[in-house]
């Protein structure tokens, strides 16, 4: 099985796995959508604001559905010593944060999803991871 095989196959899960349907929470799952790599803003609205809110303040539309609250992305310098850490959700959004740091599976891990939206392109993808990691730490309170 060629690479391209592997790729295809897996956007064809990712696809049936996220087509519309509703859980036990009443939460409506889609399929993600393509956005530009280059807006960090396009991909949190697009991306996170579902749960995170558009003030990333933790107060989205599905967060009231979620097993543990969405955080408050405007404090991560704050809850890491005054300093953003970059590197800190650089990994989250790579790779997710495991159970215990995130305490349920409700946030997706980004990093394969945007493999498959980025059809494999590993420099699409860390633009993304950037871009976006850029636009959260725009948004931290002073």
């Amino acid at each position: 099985m060629t690479i391209r095989h592997a790729i295809s196959l897996c956007a064809l899960f990712l696809a049936a796995s996220l087509t519309i349907a509703q859980d036990k929470s009443g939460v409506k799952k889609t399929a993600i959508e393509p956005t530009s790599p280059a807006s960090g803003k396009d991909m949190f609205v697009q991306y996170c604001a579902a749960c995170h809110g558009a003030d990333a303040k933790g107060n989205g539309p599905a967060a009231s559905a979620l097993k543990t609250p969405a955080a408050d992305l405007t404090t991560l310098a704050k809850r890491h010593d005054g300093k953003y850490p970059r590197d800190y959700v650089a990994n989250i959004l790579r790779s997710g944060s495991g159970p215990a740091a995130h305490g349920s599976s409700d946030m997706p891990t980004w990093g394969p999803l945007f493999r498959v939206l980025d059809q494999g392109h590993d420099a699409d993808v860390q633009l993304r991871i950037k871009n976006l990691n850029d636009y959260l730490a725009s948004l931290q309170a002073k």
